[in-house]
């Protein structure tokens, strides 16, 4: 066990059947192929994965066929963080009875009004109702999707009262200076970023690495991110090429590289977008030398 998550972990899409049930098939080869590709840990159901379309059952029920394949469940962070507080203790109560010890939390993320001892009050909550030495959350920023931010000060705050349990938090603001702030507010947390063009200077700032969305169809251009100043201007370029919502897009780049029309199936509310588009994006992508495997 780790107590923090670090290096490359991957966001992961979410595969659905004809009927919008999780293709778990789909979903173990996904798990696999990035696992070879050198990564270094995969969450499920974050929001590239379209998380909180998902219930409790269906997550843990796609986690098991991830163990059942044989992927440790010490390379697993499970996204977690529902509205109600029950329930985000229950599924990390389940995800620690698989075996995993890290989970993504989001805040509770429908009042958007609350303030920042609202949220830690959250958190601790969350915290004393799991009462398992085992878990580690990263605390997990998005606010201009979730409507509620993480505090730096309230991940500092729950740093102090609750030691390694609260292991890090996931930055997905996109926005380098909030990144900082969190290393300021509380340097011994493990700080991730999601934006992907972030990750060499981030790592150069006593960051921990990445939990990223572009790891799905890019992996090895993700990895040069790390050591390799010049993979930032193709990955700034095919980061370009990703416009509209993301996860549709991404998931349509999937399906073009798999050669997989299945991977185009979103949960509602997203919509799928046209198959010309991640065919035009996963041409883009084989066209570029930076970052593939040798």
């Amino acid at each position: 066990m780790t107590d923090t998550i670090e290096g490359l972990w991957v966001a992961m899409a979410t595969p659905l059947a004809a009927d919008g049930t999780v293709d778990h098939a789909a979903f173990v080869r996904h798990a696999q192929g990035l696992m070879d590709a050198g990564c270094d840990g995969l969450v499920p159901f974050g929001t590239t994965g379209e998380g909180t379309s998902f219930s409790a059952a269906e997550r843990l029920a796609a986690v098991e066929a991830l163990l059942a394949a044989g992927v440790a469940p010490g390379k697993i962070g499970l996204g977690t963080g529902c509205p109600a507080i029950t329930d985000t203790i229950a599924l990390t109560q389940a995800a620690l009875g698989l075996g995993l010890h890290h989970v993504l939390m989001l805040p509770p993320y429908y009042y958007r009004d609350v303030d920042a001892q609202g949220i830690e009050d959250a958190f601790a909550a969350v915290i004393d109702g799991v009462a398992d030495a085992r878990l580690r959350v990263t605390l997990y920023h998005i606010p201009q999707t979730s409507g509620v931010p993480v505090p730096p000060a309230v991940a500092a705050s729950l740093r102090r009262r609750y030691g390694v349990t609260v292991a890090g938090v996931k930055d997905s603001t996109g926005v380098f200076e909030n990144f900082r702030a969190f290393r300021e507010a509380a340097p011994e947390l493990a700080i991730v970023v999601g934006n992907e063009a972030d990750i060499g200077r981030a790592v150069a700032e006593g960051g921990a690495g990445t939990i990223c969305g572009m790891a799905n169809v890019v992996p090895h251009l993700v990895r040069a991110m790390f050591t390799d100043p010049a993979a930032v201007g193709p990955m700034q370029a095919v980061l370009a090429l990703m416009q509209g919502p993301f996860a549709p897009t991404l998931k349509s780049v999937l399906a073009a590289q798999t050669g997989d029309a299945g991977w185009t199936r979103m949960r509602p509310p997203l919509r799928a977008v046209d198959a010309a588009t991640g065919a035009r994006i996963a041409a883009a992508i084989a066209g570029m030398a930076v970052g593939k495997a040798a």
